[in-house]
């Protein structure tokens, strides 16, 4: 659960895929100025909102205990906020209104929570109905869990991820625009 939403100055697990995706379009410029402190986000949407007030109550029904924690690595300015763990495993929260897959957005998302933690990774989806987006106290129904374990992929984190996440944080800390063809 997201508590500081101040997103600025460091970069997530859950960039992600602006990190590996295309500099050259108006998201990602308005996602880097973000990162810049130069405008903040308040969107939200009733999907964000049930999603945030599940994701407890899901982990606590599988008796998940260990939360919210926060990991910096600040040489490459990398804040990844992890819903859940125990001593092995990350476990990322997802929920869904229809039927759920692992996107590729969700796939780097876990690789780089792999790569902060040294841990597995499996996603948790939960399906909502229309009545738990009305009422976010609703009990968790076991039935309507999945978990979508993810394959760390060493290769793709060294030669893909870190190179641009390199980049980005020093274009973060010297605070200029990214140029994709510098990488």
């Amino acid at each position: 659960m997201i508590r500081n939403h101040d997103r600025s100055k460091w970069l997530g697990a859950s960039d992600t895929s602006y990190i590996m995706g295309n500099w050259n379009t108006v998201s990602f410029a308005r996602w880097w100025l973000t990162k810049l402190g130069v405008v903040h986000s308040n969107y939200t949407s009733p999907a964000m909102r049930a999603g945030t007030a599940y994701e407890h109550p899901i982990l606590a029904e599988l008796g998940i205990r260990k939360t919210d924690r926060q990991i910096k690595m600040r040489k490459y300015r990398l804040r990844v906020n992890l819903d859940g763990e125990d001593n092995e495993t990350v476990f990322e929260v997802k929920t869904h209104s229809k039927d759920f897959r692992v996107t590729k957005a969700y796939w780097r998302q876990c690789q780089v929570e792999m790569f902060a933690t040294g841990k597995r990774c499996t996603v948790i989806a939960y399906r909502l109905t229309e009545d738990d987006y009305l009422n976010f106290f609703n009990s968790i129904d076991k039935d309507r869990i999945q978990f979508f374990p993810v394959k760390y992929d060493a290769q793709w984190i060294e030669n893909e991820y870190l190179p641009r996440l390199k980049y980005l944080c020093e274009c973060l800390k010297k605070r200029r625009t990214p140029d994709a063809s510098r990488i």
